[in-house]
């Protein structure tokens, strides 16, 4: 494997090329944050898709389409149509609004209190979220390198952070454009069709396949149905997610870049299933099914080409870490470390921008080293996954939500519905397990009964604040006032 080796050693090397360049780029909080706002089509689609198209798309989709057939599509095909979602009715007013985080709306809708909670939820989500990509592409490192766990996360994580830090999100969408053509040459120009001739085509694996493998159903529908609530209204909620929303340039780059990126992800659901099916007629009896990756890449792609379909693997992985690891520290810069920290008086716009920068990528710095150490010793990345993305819906999405389309939502409501949901969110994991369907369907339900029972049993939001925030959403210039102005 010399050929594959140098293949992926050239890609990681132009990976941190590309990181350098960014920095460039990156003059002022906004250039270091969100892109400085003015990302167009061509690159907010591929930063968007390459985002929300991870590890567990690739290889956790391929590892569904091994077990369960067509229907192992149902977990990367919920992420897209969330996608969908959030560029169809949300995407537009969210990138009106001009902030930065998730709970700077929150701020803005119902008052600094909320973004408190939120903001500590938002954290330890993109935390988690950078913790188990950082897993995925270690255990690519530790396979192909045969080298400790820990070598392969500090390797990884080492170029993550480094391009991460040097450039923000200019970096991060730069390598991300290059990872969403390397994925996209990889795994569907490459992997999909190599994959099923090697399995003698369609009609000959539906003759080795085991009954099922070919219904749309057949992973169950109550797994479906937990797939849309984690994933579907995940993706309409996630920091990492909205921070791609904030590069658009306008509001019909944020919607219609992100609806492309959508129908992308509907057929790189399709093709991790049925690269899974064609590896299942192949190798029916692997010990593991998360082997099924590896393995048709090992077997069935010639010399060269398999380095740049495992570049393509880490491509996918490595997008998902970086946009976890900037969500996470722009959540505990922003939100969090802002709050707590002695203020002081404003200085110069430059200086401003610079100390801004400054302590930016120090956050990514000590989250990027906190990651990696907790995904040296953490083991279920499915587990910590699941965890991670019950407390983001249980505890964020109706008051989000509730916020965008509801006036009468106020402040109570909103606490009220955190409280409630996250509670019951982590009571159930505790009773039902880690991996239940129950905790987010009772947390959802908790959230939703306490924020409009407390909603509509307390006062309603001041006229000012729905009148300011009314006006942010449709794009028009709101009168700072001491309460709002810092977003």
């Amino acid at each position: 494997m010399t050929v594959d080796y140098l293949v992926m050693a050239v890609y990681l090397l132009g990976i941190i090329g590309v990181g350098w360049w960014g920095k460039k780029r990156a003059a002022s909080k906004s250039d270091f944050l969100v892109a400085g706002r003015r990302l167009g089509p061509l690159l907010y689609t591929g930063t968007m898709a390459a985002v929300v198209l991870g590890g567990a798309s690739t290889i956790g989709g391929v590892r569904l389409g091994y077990t369960y057939g067509i229907s192992g599509a149902a977990m990367v095909f919920a992420i897209g149509l969330g996608l969908l979602a959030l560029s169809i009715f949300f995407s537009a007013r969210i990138a009106r609004l001009k902030v930065y985080t998730v709970a700077e709306m929150l701020s803005l809708r119902y008052g600094d209190t909320a973004a408190v909670i939120s903001g500590v939820v938002m954290w330890i989500y993109t935390l988690m979220l950078a913790v188990t990509s950082t897993i995925a592409y270690a255990s690519v490192f530790d396979v192909l390198f045969d080298v400790p766990r820990w070598v392969a996360v500090v390797v990884g994580g080492t170029i993550v952070v480094g391009y991460s830090a040097l450039g923000g999100m200019w970096s991060i969408t730069l390598t991300d454009m290059v990872q969403f053509v390397v994925k996209s040459i990889g795994v569907l120009v490459l992997l999909l069709p190599i994959a099923v001739v090697k399995a003698g085509g369609f009609s000959a694996m539906a003759d080795k396949l085991p009954d099922g493998y070919l219904s749309p159903t057949s992973i169950g529908g109550q797994t479906i149905l937990t797939f849309v609530l984690i994933y579907t209204f995940g993706m309409l909620i996630g920091q990492d997610i909205w921070q791609r929303v904030f590069t658009a340039r306008s509001d019909k780059v944020a919607s219609w870049g992100g609806t492309v990126a959508g129908v992308y992800c509907l057929v790189y659901a399709l093709a991790g299933a049925v690269i899974g099916m064609a590896t299942k007629s192949l190798y029916p009896s692997l010990a593991s099914a998360d082997q099924a990756f590896a393995t048709i890449v090992q077997h069935a792609l010639p010399t060269g080409v398999r380095g740049l379909v495992l570049a393509a693997a880490l491509s996918a992985m490595m997008s998902t870490a970086s946009g976890a690891l900037i969500a996470s520290a722009t959540v505990a810069n922003n939100d969090i470390w802002a709050r707590l920290r002695p203020r002081t008086r404003p200085a110069a716009t430059g200086s401003q921008d610079g100390d801004e920068i400054r302590s930016n990528r120090l956050a990514i710095g000590v989250l990027g080293v906190t990651a990696m150490a907790i995904a040296c010793v953490l083991g279920d990345v499915i587990e910590a996954l699941t965890v991670a993305y019950n407390l983001l819906v249980g505890g964020l999405l109706v008051p989000i939500l509730g916020g965008l389309i509801w006036k009468r939502g106020n402040l109570p409501g909103a606490m009220a519905s955190m409280i409630a949901g996250g509670t019951t969110v982590i009571a159930f994991m505790v009773t039902d397990g880690l991996l239940a369907n129950e905790p987010i369907y009772y947390g959802l339900l908790a959230g939703l009964a306490a924020y409009v029972a407390v909603s509509l049993l307390t006062e309603p939001t001041e006229e000012a604040v729905v009148e300011a925030w009314r006006r942010r959403l449709v794009g028009e210039p709101a009168p700072a006032t001491p309460e709002f102005s810092a977003a």
